[in-house]
Order: structure tokens, then sequence, then C-alpha cells
């Protein structure tokens, strides 16, 4: 079942958050991911989220998004992400009803 990485958060050091996008993006990709969503000023309609900021990745299976997660190529670039930002990171399966 598909599973998305959502992250949301204000950008605070725009320097060091280029440097990790330039070094997660090959991650990504080497795990399968696929960026379905990256918006610099998502609007908000509901509740009050860190920023604006808004990513989503898809990959094939929460197992999938936790193997990239803690790979040794993504954690020796996500401190970069979260020293330059403020906000929060999520798992969400496509379809999960808790059964």
């Amino acid at each position: 079942m598909a599973a998305y990485f959502i992250a949301q958060y204000v950008v605070n050091d725009r320097k060091l958050y280029g440097e990790y996008q330039a070094a997660a993006a090959p991650t990504i990709n080497a795990a399968g991911g696929e960026l379905v969503a990256f918006d610099v000023a998502a609007e908000t309609i509901e509740g009050a989220p860190p920023g604006p900021q808004t990513v989503i990745l898809k990959f094939e299976s929460t197992d999938a998004i936790k193997a990239w997660y803690n790979s040794a190529a993504y954690q020796a670039i996500v401190g970069k992400r979260l020293a330059a930002t403020k906000g929060f990171a999520v798992i969400a399966q496509s379809m999960n009803f808790g059964r």
C-alpha cells in the first residue's frame, strides 16, 4: 500500500536548506520515492501549521519510507533540514482505517 512522507515547516536558513535539498533528492530517488508536491506557500484552511512550506513524497510502503529515512545516506544529511527548518513530518498510508 502506498505511503506518504509529509513535511510541513518554515525555512529559517535558506542556504542550509538549499544544501539539504541538493543532497536529499538522490536519496529519495535511490529509495524509489517520488516527489508528489513541493509548495513553498501552501494555503492553510484549518489549524495553525508551523509554516507554509509543504513537501509530500510517495513511497511504495511505510517500510520503504522508514528504510529511506533511516538509511545512512539520508541520515548523513537530514540534520541540515532539521537545523534549517522548524516544523514536523508524518507518515500517512494511502488507505489506513486502523483495522
